[in-house]
């Protein structure tokens, strides 16, 4: 794990990654609903391969932030800048064609398709093949299927989940669907995977899992993760970077040292100690 540097636009990186473009940079971003203040000031950097976390407690508006992201909501004030560009006024599905995927805190796969087909829905940027050649069932298509095919199969490797590739998606045990999500978010070639509780519900050892599988993603696939997780120990264990999110605004960012005897962190988790509160 590489120590956190200084760059010039604010923030810190992960010390291999300090010339090279940040993937993410984010400047003042909020976002009201009415008169609700649900996140402010956001302002955080995440280098082009680092593993970052945000963490808070519930309600602090982690999962609001990655709706901002990725544009399922409009930020009220604020920059986005993913890979140098801004994504202002961009749709979902064009945030995801620029290289952000993510998955979700409730598991969204389509339960009825098998897992491989799970995949290649995941496949679809890259995929060129004409309606009529789909509908026709032209040479084109078949030749791109197969090869789409061929793909989910590597990619669900990765995760030795290769074998249920014809196993319907709904009928894989909670920890594989975490994980097939995951890999159908890999499938559309993000720079920027973003992870929403990915350890949720997972045992132990299918956690420590995971935080090895999220290393072998980063390094071979050379992207960033940024992920949201209320395990602290998978949190500290695989995160370089980290900010805490508290009533929508960020308290804290450093690496996983930092934040763990940051005093105002403590207090945001556990409150202010009993004679502190009568005092």
């Amino acid at each position: 794990m590489d120590k956190l540097v200084p760059v010039p636009s604010r923030g810190v990186v992960p010390e291999r990654d300090v010339d090279k473009r940040p993937i993410l940079e984010t400047n003042n971003l909020g976002i009201d609903f009415g008169g609700l203040i649900a996140v402010d000031d956001f302002t955080i950097l995440v280098g082009r391969t680092e593993i970052a976390g945000l963490i808070g407690p519930n309600g602090a508006g982690k999962t609001t932030v990655f709706n901002l992201l990725t544009n399922v909501y409009q930020p009220t004030r604020g920059i986005i800048m993913l890979d140098g560009i801004s994504t202002q006024g961009l749709k979902t599905y064009q945030i995801n064609k620029r290289g952000i995927a993510r998955t979700f805190q409730n598991i969204r796969l389509f339960k009825e398709l098998s897992v491989a087909d799970n995949v290649k829905i995941g496949l679809q940027n890259t995929m060129s093949y004409s309606l009529a050649e789909a509908v026709l069932r032209l040479p084109g298509y078949w030749k791109q299927e197969k090869r789409a095919h061929a793909r989910a199969l590597e990619l669900l490797s990765i995760f030795n989940m290769d074998h249920m590739a014809d196993w319907k998606a709904g009928s894989l045990p909670y920890g594989a669907q975490r994980r097939l999500e995951i890999v159908r978010a890999l499938a559309s070639e993000p720079k920027l995977l973003l992870l929403d509780e990915p350890a949720a519900g997972m045992n132990p050892s299918e956690t420590a899992d995971l935080m090895e599988n999220i290393r072998k993603i980063r390094d071979r696939f050379q992207i960033a993760v940024l992920l949201i997780e209320h395990d602290m120990n998978l949190v500290m264990g695989i995160c370089e970077g980290i900010a805490v999110l508290n009533y929508g605004r960020i308290i804290a960012k450093g690496s996983p040292d930092e934040i763990k005897s940051n005093p105002v962190v403590i207090e945001a988790y556990l409150g202010k100690r009993e004679e502190e509160n009568h005092a």
